[in-house]
């Protein structure tokens, strides 16, 4: 089940929080597993009292934790395409070339085009073909700020949001034009308002989308105040809709297509840059290896480089959680797809189009990793926090909840868990105690033989509890059922 407009009012005051996201967990689904805190890039989930719990603020709508979880707990925001097909009076499909990638012995592009109008829509414009014209605005940009190379881009909006929050030196390297996502909604909403005579609040333009990623700009974008897409849908949602509408579109596909091999090979890893036509450039997918590229760049590794293309998902957006292709098998398709296609055919008619796709809002550092209110504040949290580290194992087991235990240790200092949510130190402490009350005890009878059926009880006790935390050492069924059974005996 996925959220329609209806399903999002009660959160709608989240829809203009800079930090609003697609992602969401269902609580009632999540077993408190680990899997997501030790897959999650910005170290943004935490388990507590048995459930995930997600940071606004860390989370870059990557989208890792809805692959990784086991149990389906991690859903994405996105509308139903039957509701917005009934919403406006006119609307337009922008596919993304990934969508292009789902389908096997796909010729000819037209064909799933002509399905989309099919579908109920009276209209398509491909994102691929607004990539054509970021391609040739980028070629510009870049050619002409050499003092900013390498220069990083700045189509996927979950690299974006990390960098905002985690690489503030990195800012001013970001490519400053609009993903072609948004440049595709504004081009196709200027077309059908010009076509229809419509108002704007009657024009649906759709995005059919491969990630979380970019419901999220949608919804909250960055590099403008506001987007022109109205609503986000899924590719794996139209997938299985469109197969038997491809088939009747077969016979007589309508001539719909306006993009070539650079536009529609944006949807794999070294798509963008390819198009960039440059040999010094480096292509990454991932979001592990984009943290490490990104790590390189602010150690000043990548200086001889003009470009950097960075994608968070592996092989690039056709590795969208929303999609339903293998992604290296998707952009095998992509590439097969592409021998057919012309080079470029949406061109870029003026320099003076270039202002239109430039960022319109400067995108700002976000310190929400920092643990004090200034740096000093800061410094003295950081010494906190490394005291805390050396007294963990430094297994990083995420049994306290945390990905590892610096970030428990982070967790401590800012009044949100205590030491004891670390296993192993809780083993120590109890272990530590225990000694020290049958030292007591021992003590105690010396002093006073008369209670000494009393300190007998104190001490057979606490000698059960040590017994019974050393079982804890143990992986075996046998030893932990021997826990469950021990009997104490009451204090009297």
């Amino acid at each position: 089940r996925h959220d329609s407009d209806n399903d999002r009012q009660k959160s709608g005051s989240d829809v203009m929080n800079k930090f609003f996201h697609s992602v969401y967990l269902m609580e009632n689904l999540c077993k408190g597993c680990i899997n997501c805190i030790k897959r999650c890039p910005t170290q943004a989930i935490r388990v507590r009292n048995g459930k995930a719990r997600i940071t606004s603020e860390y989370c870059i709508d990557c989208g890792e934790c809805v692959r990784i979880c086991p149990h389906h707990a991690k859903k994405i925001r996105r509308d139903v395409i039957d509701d917005v097909l009934k919403k406006y009076e006119y609307t337009v499909a922008l596919p993304a070339p990934t969508l292009y990638s789902q389908f096997n012995n796909l010729d000819d592009v037209n064909i799933v085009l002509t399905a989309l109008i099919y579908m109920g829509f009276d209209d398509v414009f491909e994102v691929s073909a607004a990539a054509e014209l970021v391609s040739a605005a980028s070629r510009i940009y870049v050619e002409e700020h050499p003092e900013k190379w390498p220069l990083i881009s700045t189509a996927c909006p979950s690299v974006v949001r990390l960098i905002r929050v985690r690489f503030p030196n990195l800012i001013d390297h970001m490519l400053p034009l609009l993903p072609p996502v948004e440049i595709a909604a504004r081009l196709a909403l200027s077309k059908a308002q010009k076509k229809t005579g419509l108002p704007r609040e009657k024009i649906g333009i759709v995005f059919i989308s491969p990630c979380p990623s970019k419901v999220t700009f949608a919804k909250s974008p960055l590099g403008t105040q506001k987007s022109e897409i109205d609503s986000v849908i899924a590719i794996k949602d139209v997938y299985p809709l469109m197969l038997p509408l491809m088939k009747r579109a077969q016979g007589a596909p309508m001539d719909l297509s306006t993009s070539g091999k650079i536009g529609i090979g944006w949807g794999g890893s070294g798509g963008e840059a390819g198009g960039l036509i440059i040999d010094s450039y480096l292509a990454a997918d991932g979001i592990e290896n984009v943290i490490h590229v990104l790590e390189d760049m602010e150690d000043e590794k990548l200086t001889a480089l003009r470009f950097i293309e960075l994608n968070a998902c592996s092989g690039g957006c056709v590795g969208g959680v929303l999609t339903v292709e293998n992604p290296y098998i998707a952009k095998a398709k992509l590439k097969r797809l592409n021998r057919y296609l012309p080079v470029s055919v949406t061109h870029l008619d003026t320099k003076a189009g270039l202002s239109e796709m430039y960022w319109e809002t400067p995108v700002k550092y976000e310190p929400v990793f920092n643990l004090g209110e200034n740096i000093i504040d800061s410094i003295k949290k950081l010494k906190q926090v490394e005291a805390l580290t050396e007294k963990f194992p430094g297994l990083d087991c995420g049994s306290c909840g945390a990905p590892s235990c610096h970030a428990l240790a982070e967790d401590i200092v800012r009044g949100e868990a205590s030491e004891h949510d670390c296993i192993h130190k809780l083993k120590e402490d109890i272990h530590t105690l225990s000694l020290q009350y049958k030292e007591l005890a021992k003590e105690a009878m010396e002093a006073d033989a008369a209670s000494t059926d009393c300190i007998y009880m104190l001490q057979t006790y606490i000698d059960r509890i040590t017994k019974e935390i050393a079982l804890l050492d143990a992986d075996t069924k046998d030893n932990n059922e021997q826990t469950k059974t021990f009997p104490l005996p009451p204090l009297q």
